[in-house]
């Protein structure tokens, strides 16, 4: 990497935890530390909660992810804004006049200690997997393509983190993220601006999406009811609003994004500020992704975006068979420059969309085939190569002194995501079961010292976490995957909570227990698509709740 690269991106990174440690050291007490003394304000609490969600892997996944099928993923995103309403609606005002510090203290005072500790630990338990995640995601995909050692990188992300997650608190979380999302923005339009400039002078804007509509890219929503399709409008909107309610609902590292906020109202302002621009934004994100489709349509691409997994095959007895596919490609990707350029240049664009389309398969395969061949090498290498495309872009296309920034982009989306985590996984960890179940007659001071102390444990787990991870299909699915396990179950004990008042705390329990093995076996088995897991649970634990509690009373009124 260039001198002027490496400045900025640690310039930007330095500049980041530095503010953040400065700005908010020294909190007073446990309520500075955990809810920012209630401070923010709505602007504030809208760009921390989309900076939680939005961690590394949103960046570096999500092109990949529309570069090889498409702006299809944004349908995963449609229930956001439903859920944000509600949750302003039912959630927040509960939150708000309980005064609670986690959401699974009003669990206890609808139910009792042994329902609110075992959702806290469904949370502590997913949560923690996914904080070492978001450190894992970015130090992977930099690790193979820059050179830098992975485990250095995974203590190095972790380490700037904790710095000023144990100093300040939800504070130092929230003020930091303000800053990060001005990096990320800029970044991500600075890219975008890029990739449109960097196509041929006589390829629009214009021209570059009908190519994009020709080679399938631009299919936004599919109304289809495949249940084998992962991402369909249904599943967006059902399993997508589940899930979202589960998380920005349920999920300590969201709830306690909002609880930071001076009021009710600035909390629900907040949130309703993040419902309405996530789903233009992760649409923008997958845009981008596009873009670099129509972009790889007249420049060469790698038959592999990962070069760890190139480099193995070009050192190893297929080496001559790999090449061979490469040049194929390239004269693949020839064929489709004269049938782009012809497409917009004519009425008659049925014809030339087939042989595109044609053309497209071929690639599909000759990229299959090189698979295979990194796959004979017998080398542990990841032949998924989506969470590669972007950052292989932005090194081998951007000018020096904007890559570092594009990094810088990616190490702050990973900062601020996992910053939030471990935020909440000390508040979740201090206040429902240290101080609930262990000690609850120390001082104040005391649960200062202990937020702090377990802040600085999870982010060594986290880092423990990414140092043992492995890649699974696709970054953002395995993260979401991850909550999807747990996340219905948790919301199906706050509907019950909200809703069904007859459900006592035995039945809740039971259920919830019961609820969480089946869904764990649900999905080893893929019994469905991960996003209706979320659904599923959700009605599972409620349905099994219900009948227990039913079936109690008949006994006791039997008895009777």
């Amino acid at each position: 990497m260039h001198i002027l690269d490496s400045i900025v991106l640690v310039a930007t990174l330095a500049f980041i935890v530095i503010f953040g440690y400065y700005q908010t050291r020294g909190s007073k007490n446990v309520s500075d530390f955990l809810k920012g003394g209630n401070e923010a304000r709505w602007w504030t609490v809208g760009l921390s909660v989309m900076a939680t969600q939005a961690s590394a892997i949103t960046f570096l996944s999500a092109p990949g992810q529309a570069f090889h099928s498409g702006m299809g993923f944004v349908q995963f995103y449609l229930g956001v804004p439903i859920a944000m309403i509600v949750i302003c609606m039912v959630f927040i005002p509960i939150y708000h006049r309980l005064k609670v510090y986690t959401a699974y203290e009003y669990l206890e005072s609808r139910f009792d200690l042994k329902t609110r500790t075992l959702t806290a630990l469904l949370f502590l338990i997913q949560r923690g997997l996914a904080a070492g995640i978001t450190i894992f995601a970015p130090s992977i995909i930099l690790s193979a393509v820059l050179g830098w050692n992975l485990i250095t990188l995974n203590i190095i992300i972790g380490s700037l983190v904790v710095i000023y997650t144990v100093s300040g608190g939800t504070k130092a979380v929230s003020v930091t993220q303000k800053q990060q999302m001005g990096v990320i923005f800029l970044g991500l339009i600075i890219a975008f601006v890029l990739i449109v400039n960097d196509l041929p002078q006589d390829i629009t804007f214009s021209n570059a999406l009908e190519i994009a509509a020709a080679n399938e890219k631009l299919n936004v929503l599919d109304f289809s009811f495949d249940w084998d399709n992962r991402y369909t409008f249904w599943s967006g909107l059902i399993g997508g609003t589940f899930l979202a309610l589960s998380y920005f609902g349920t999920d300590q590292s969201q709830v306690q994004r909002y609880l930071s906020a001076s009021s009710l109202k600035e909390s629900q302002m907040g949130l309703i500020f993040n419902g309405f621009l996530k789903v233009p934004m992760q649409f923008f994100i997958l845009l981008i992704g596009v873009m670099m489709f129509v972009f790889y349509q007249f420049n060469a691409s790698p038959l592999n975006f990962n070069p760890a997994g190139e480099k193995e095959v070009l050192n190893s007895e297929y080496a001559d068979e790999y090449r061979k596919l490469q040049q194929e490609l390239e004269s693949n990707r020839q064929e489709k420059v004269l049938l782009n350029y012809a497409l917009i240049n004519t009425e008659e664009k049925a014809p030339i969309q087939q042989k595109i389309q044609r053309l497209n398969k071929k690639e599909e395969s000759l990229r299959a085939k090189g698979v295979k061949l990194i796959d004979k090498t017998e080398k542990d290498v990841e032949t998924n190569d989506k969470d590669y495309v972007f950052i292989h872009f932005i090194l081998n296309n951007l000018p020096k002194g904007l890559i570092g920034l594009l990094l810088a982009v990616i190490l702050s989306a990973a900062m601020s995501s996992t910053a939030s985590e471990l935020n909440s996984l000390a508040s979740t960890t201090t206040i429902d079961l240290y101080k609930r179940n262990v000690s609850s007659e120390k001082s104040d001071q005391h649960f200062l010292n202990a937020s702090r102390l377990f802040t600085l444990i999870w982010g060594v787990l986290a880092v423990i976490i990414a140092c043992t991870a492995d890649l699974f299909d696709n970054l953002i699915q395995l993260v979401n995957i991850i909550g999807s396990i747990f996340y219905g179950n948790v919301l199906g004990i706050f509907l019950l909570a909200f809703f069904v008042k007859f459900v006592r705390s035995n039945s809740t329990f039971i259920a919830a227990i019961i609820t969480q093995i089946i869904v764990v076996i649900g999905w080893w088995n893929d019994w469905m698509p991960y996003l209706w897991l979320n659904m599923f649970g959700c009605a599972l634990v409620m349905s099994i709740a219900i009948l227990i509690e039913v079936l109690s009373n008949s006994k006791n009124y039997a008895k009777s």
